[in-house]
């Protein structure tokens, strides 16, 4: 992974991550799943300007999906980070 546009996918908001950011100071981030932390850490340092000072990651599966037939089919699989930020520093989502 060189480009960090491709490495963040989408910021997840949910109850979750906003009850997160309120008490840690942490953004829940979807991230491509072949991306280390190290990058991940840099593409939020360069795309938002605030220090990182430490990165969490889970890989998700897809889940089975059926639409009113046999076959059933799955969602994709995707990875979340969870960026803690350095102290007094806030990323405005909304």
């Amino acid at each position: 992974m060189k480009d960090i546009y491709q490495v963040i996918k989408n910021v997840r908001l949910s109850e979750k991550a906003t009850l997160l950011q309120e008490l840690n100071n942490e953004v829940v981030i979807e991230v491509d799943p072949r991306a280390t932390k190290v990058e991940i850490k840099q593409a939020v340092q360069q795309l938002f300007g605030k220090t990182v000072v430490g990165v969490r990651t889970a890989n998700y599966d897809g889940k089975q999906r059926r639409k009113r037939r046999a076959d059933a089919g799955t969602t994709a699989q995707w990875k979340k980070a969870i960026v803690r930020l350095k102290q007094g520093e806030s990323l405005d989502l909304v």
